[in-house]
């Protein structure tokens, strides 16, 4: 009897277990919070302004700038093979280039070269100099005729981490080829460089966009496209632990959102993305994806969301900065904070941009709580 007893309570808990974690679930999906989609073009104050225009005339996509310790600034950023011949004459890296560049400055005004500081031929492991094929009669999203091989560096970004006195690179290869970092053996940012552990034989994530950040109290983290993160070995040799998903609030459905950065302002975590606004027919913009014509887009703007804690939950995004996709925020030798651009080709917008793909950056600010451009910084610099 004690047992007929036992079993019918346990069955009647395995049944009842489930319907009651079924109704939570459906309960907290029906009450979940999502960002709002609305993208507010035509709104000056949020806007890229008008008077910005390339630092520096070579071609370029993802522009990264950073304030070294040494006083100098340094940029780089998706380059094309300088002695490359293009058919058609717009230079683009959709399939290969030949590794990563980087350019110096005093002022933000003047750059330097400082040349090739990491190339496929001389510093990539095998497994980057492989690449992958492309198809025959293969075109970029832009209409670009594509070679025979996927060899391309992507985003690069260099970073100086604090806490070691360490110069490291991020960036990617196309081709879904993964992401990787580089060291500097010579303790300078210009190099040479090479690939830490974790990356030697294969990408240390499996997508494109990698990022990192160095917290407060010293961890340093790779922040992966778009939503991933995960803490370094506190030798920087190699991830600590696998990627794990920012808790976020998306937008509803999820469109598709890149070129993370990940910082902090006011003691909370800031992570800036990258979403495209879409035109709809009631003359309005949204975020979200448009299934009837996936391909038409208006501009790459930026949006940021707030969190307490690194892993989130990240509160509802904000459109920050239009037209100002795939950013990232420093600080210069005064603690004024800028942006890097690019003035992205593709998309309605793109089409007005003259040129395209070159590096720019944009004086921002914080206003109660919230990031946009500084339209009055960018003035008194590019007036003169």
């Amino acid at each position: 009897m004690i047992k007929n007893i036992i079993w019918s309570a346990g069955f009647w808990t395995l049944l009842i277990l489930p319907l009651a974690i079924f109704g939570q679930d459906q309960k907290t999906v029906s009450d979940r919070k999502f960002s709002d989609p609305t993208a507010p073009v035509g709104n000056k104050s949020l806007t890229v302004p008008d008077i910005i225009r390339p630092i520096l005339d070579v071609w370029m996509r993802d522009t990264y700038v950073m304030y070294g310790p040494d006083g100098n600034y340094y940029l780089t950023g998706t380059t094309a093979s300088p002695n490359r011949i293009f058919p058609n004459g717009t230079p683009h890296c959709w399939d290969y280039n030949d590794g990563i560049y980087l350019w110096k400055s005093k002022d933000l005004k003047s750059w330097q070269k400082l040349g090739l500081i990491w190339s496929f031929d001389k510093n990539a492991a095998d497994w980057q100099k492989k690449g992958k094929p492309v198809l025959a009669g293969a075109k970029s999203v832009n209409n670009d005729a594509l070679d025979s091989l996927y060899r391309a560096v992507w985003a690069p970004e260099i970073h100086y981490i604090k806490g070691q006195k360490r110069w490291l690179i991020v960036a990617c290869l196309n081709g879904g080829q993964g992401s990787f970092i580089l060291e500097s053996t010579s303790g300078k940012p210009e190099g040479p460089y090479r690939n830490i552990a974790g990356n030697a034989d294969k990408p240390i994530f499996k997508n494109i966009d990698a990022s990192l950040f160095e917290d407060d109290n010293g961890d340093v983290y790779v922040v992966g496209h778009n939503h991933f993160i995960a803490k370094m070995k506190p030798d920087l040799s190699d991830l600590a632990e696998p990627f794990r998903q920012f808790a976020e609030t998306p937008y509803n459905p999820e469109p598709y959102i890149e070129g993370v950065f990940l910082t902090k302002h006011d003691g909370k975590y800031q992570l800036l993305q990258t979403v495209w606004s879409v035109p709809k027919k009631d003359g309005t913009y949204t975020y979200l994806k448009d299934n009837e014509n996936p391909k038409l887009v208006y501009s790459y703007d930026v949006v940021v969301a707030e969190s307490a804690n690194i892993n989130g939950p990240y509160g509802e995004r904000y459109p920050a900065i239009l037209e100002g996709g795939h950013n990232n925020l420093f600080k210069d030798k005064k603690g004024e904070l800028w942006s890097s651009t690019f003035f992205n080709p593709r998309g309605l917008r793109g089409a007005k941009y003259s040129p395209t793909c070159r590096p720019a950056i944009v004086p921002v600010k914080w206003k109660n709580g919230k990031l946009l451009p500084d339209a009055v910084r960018a003035e008194q610099f590019y007036s003169k």
